[in-house]
């Protein structure tokens, strides 16, 4: 009899898709949940189940429905009681219940790395309303940056520079935040000189690291990143120590992308996901194994082996520009004829069934002799991606 490890993905978006495919290659059984129809990991996955992971009850049936060996949430907006009860039934929730409900809120992450483990983290003050949001950048300062304390992918965050701005910034993190917290955090603006995803990896075989990837975002989105980004050896090493006492203080085991804010002579936290990381989208090309490969390695105790990076290599997001249901995506064809003896370009069509402003699409994938080469490439690739919409 050969054992199928029976896998309730909690979010079924891209980075989901990805991830059932890993999984699915090492024999495991995939039920994809999301809140709508055909969503990307869905359409890979071996069933579905449509609901919205805040929805208690929805999720607890899913559960009680699926008894999955192994919980894994690909998303920040669900119940994490429902996770925690479960996880107390002898559930297991990758990578725990307690690192899910920490890193849901900005709050909770941020006061476990600046109060607890005495990390190095921006000045920064919460907030519940907008009189509390003006006592914040007091206390911070301006330029300040104002985000939700609950969201993803960046979503309703901005950088404030005058104190005209706060109001707007505050309307701005209400209106895109996930659940029903209305609460932001203010913090310091960082002048860094650039911001990396350290993808941490948590196996029982210990801690490993793969290099660290580089990014840049638009509307708190990312829009390209690229690895590996050169760091000295002493900024490296403390990014690595900072990574390793968080992941070690959540527990469990998977794939961590952990951000940070690197300057001249300091590395700052910024954020933590316990799972993986869109930026790392930028693995399915740049090492011998994806981010998801090795999340899917970690959470089913497989051995974790050399992380090998490949080479210079850079991902470039395909954007949608309104909402439809009706749209079909073009210049596949010219996107990949850039690739050639030297430098490999691939391309991620995500299979989203609507598109909204701002909605990422896909993914362009290039390498390059210099990360600038490979950054160069990518951009270009996603540029002969375009979306077609119907009537």
């Amino acid at each position: 009899m050969v054992f199928t490890s029976r896998i309730l993905l909690l979010g079924s978006g891209e980075l989901g898709k990805e991830f059932a495919i890993s999984a699915k290659r090492y024999g495991c059984h995939v039920v994809a949940c999301d809140s709508y129809a055909n969503a990307p990991a869905m359409q890979v996955a071996d069933e579905a189940e449509i609901f919205s992971m805040l929805d208690a009850e929805a999720l607890k049936s899913a559960i009680e429905k699926h008894k999955p060996d192994l919980i894994v949430p690909e998303i920040e907006a669900i119940r994490t009681e429902v996770l925690q009860d479960f996880e107390d039934k002898g559930f297991t929730v990758v990578p725990s219940a307690r690192a899910a409900s920490l890193t849901m809120n900005r709050d909770r992450i941020r006061d476990l790395a600046a109060t607890e483990l005495g990390l190095r983290t921006s000045k920064y003050r919460y907030a519940e309303s907008f009189e509390e949001v003006k006592a914040g950048a007091a206390h911070t300062g301006l330029p300040c940056v104002i985000k939700p304390v609950m969201s993803s992918s960046g979503k309703g965050q901005s950088t404030v520079r005058t104190a005209e701005e706060l109001e707007q910034a505050w309307d701005y993190a209400v209106a895109n935040m996930r659940g029903d917290r209305r609460k932001v955090i203010v913090e310091e603006f960082i002048a860094f000189e650039y911001e990396i995803t350290l993808l941490t990896i948590r196996s029982r075989e210990g801690v490993s690291y793969c290099e660290p990837i580089g990014h840049r975002q638009e509307r708190g989105d990312y829009q390209e990143s690229w690895q590996p980004t050169p760091m000295t050896e002493k900024l490296l090493a403390d990014a690595q120590e900072m990574a390793r006492k968080v992941v070690d203080n959540l527990g469990g085991y998977g794939i961590f992308g952990v951000e940070f804010f690197v300057t001249k002579d300091e590395v700052i936290f910024s954020e933590l996901s316990p799972r993986p990381h869109d930026t790392g989208l930028v693995t399915l090309l740049s090492q011998n194994l994806s981010e998801f490969d090795l999340h899917a390695r970690a959470v089913l105790g497989l051995p974790i082996p050399h992380i090998r990076l490949n080479g210079p290599t850079a991902s470039a997001v395909i954007l949608s520009d309104r909402e439809a249901d009706r749209f079909s995506i073009e210049g596949l064809k010219n996107a990949l004829a850039l690739g050639s003896e030297k430098n490999e370009v691939e391309v991620r069509i995500f299979g989203k069934p609507t598109t909204r402003p701002y909605r990422r699409m896909g993914v362009a994938l290039a390498s390059g002799a210099t990360v600038e080469e490979a950054r160069d490439l990518a951009r270009q690739a996603a540029a002969k991606i375009r979306i077609e919409y119907g009537d």
